[in-house]
């Protein structure tokens, strides 16, 4: 993600709401986020699809490295043969 241009990334929404088109475009293509102002206030942020997909990828990549980590240092864990015993009976017909 772009970082956010405070000269060009932040508008009202009226603004926003007489140019939608242009805006999901420019999104689109300069990958900068859209901060939108109401009543001089942030009121949202619009960004591309991909950006949002991406950022879903990172947020459940670092809930499962935290998910390990907190595993790790509460003793959940598998010794090797644990884990290939464990493998081994999953993948045997039920």
């Amino acid at each position: 993600m772009q970082p956010l241009q405070v000269a060009s990334d932040i508008i009202p929404i009226g603004e926003f709401k007489m140019s939608l088109s242009r805006w999901l475009k420019n999104v689109n293509t300069s990958g900068h986020p859209l901060v939108i102002t109401q009543n001089g206030k942030p009121a949202g942020v619009l960004i591309s699809p991909s950006e949002y997909d991406e950022l879903v990828r990172t947020k459940l990549f670092v809930e499962s490295v935290q998910r390990g980590l907190t595993d790790a240092e509460t003793g959940r864990v598998y010794s090797t043969q644990e884990l290939q015993q464990e493998l081994k009976q999953s993948r045997e017909p039920r």
